[in-house]
C-alpha cells in the first residue's frame, strides 16, 4: 500500500454494490487459544480461513442488520479497493449498559501488518465512546495472530461474558477495551 487508505462510512447503498468482490480474507492458522478448566493456553490448531461466495453473502446481510439497527460499519478503501472493514453494534452490553460489541474487524490478507486493523479499531472506538460507551466488547476469534492484534491495542479478557456471544462461538476469546484508558505503548493509537 503505497498511501493511507481512506477510512468510509458505509451505508446500505454501499454495502449493495458488491464491495467484497476484491476482498481477501485468508489466513492460514495454525495456533489458537483454548480456555481448559478456566486457563488460556496456546494449542497446535491448524486451519485455513478463506471465505467462499457464500460466506461473503451472509457477511453482507449481518453488516446491513447492523446498519439497519443503529450500527456503525467502516470500510477502509486503497485506490477504490475495500482493503479492510470493521462493524460497531448499535445496542448497549452488559449490567450497566456501557458496552458497545465491535463485531467485526478484518484486513484483506495483501493488505496486513500496515496498520490498516489499527486505524479501524481506532474509529470503532471514538465512535463508540462518542455514542457513550465505556467499554468495547470483543468475542475474538482464537487465532494467535488475531489474539496478539487484539492484546497489542491494550484488550484485556472482558470482566462481564456475553453468554449469547459465547453460546454461537465457542471458541473465541471474549475480550474487552476500556475506551478512557491510556493507550498501550507501540499501539500507535493517538
Amino acid at each position: 500500500m503505497k498511501s493511507h487508505p481512506i477510512i468510509k462510512e458505509l451505508s446500505l447503498a454501499d454495502l449493495d454494490g458488491v464491495p467484497f468482490k476484491d476482498f481477501n480474507r485468508y489466513q492460514e492458522v495454525t495456533k489458537c487459544w483454548r480456555n481448559e478448566d478456566g486457563t488460556w493456553r496456546l494449542k497446535d490448531v491448524v486451519f485455513t480461513e478463506n471465505w467462499n461466495a457464500g460466506q461473503y453473502r451472509f457477511l453482507v446481510e449481518c453488516l446491513r442488520k447492523t446498519v439497519q439497527t443503529g450500527g456503525t460499519v467502516y470500510g477502509a478503501f486503497d485506490q477504490g479497493k475495500l482493503i479492510g472493514f470493521a462493524s460497531l453494534e448499535g445496542g448497549f452490553l452488559g449490567a450497566r449498559k456501557d458496552y458497545l460489541q465491535l463485531s467485526s474487524l478484518h484486513v484483506s490478507c495483501e493488505h496486513r501488518g500496515h496498520g490498516i486493523g489499527k486505524i479501524l479499531f481506532r474509529r470503532i472506538g471514538e465512535t463508540a465512546r462518542r455514542a457513550g460507551a465505556s467499554k468495547l466488547y470483543i468475542s475474538a476469534h482464537s487465532a494467535a495472530e488475531t489474539q496478539a492484534f487484539y492484546q497489542a491495542m491494550g484488550c484485556v479478557d472482558a470482566l462481564e461474558i456475553q453468554a449469547g456471544l459465547v453460546a454461537r462461538e465457542p471458541c473465541d476469546r471474549q475480550l474487552e477495551y476500556d475506551l478512557n484508558r491510556r493507550p498501550a505503548a507501540g499501539s500507535g493509537a493517538a
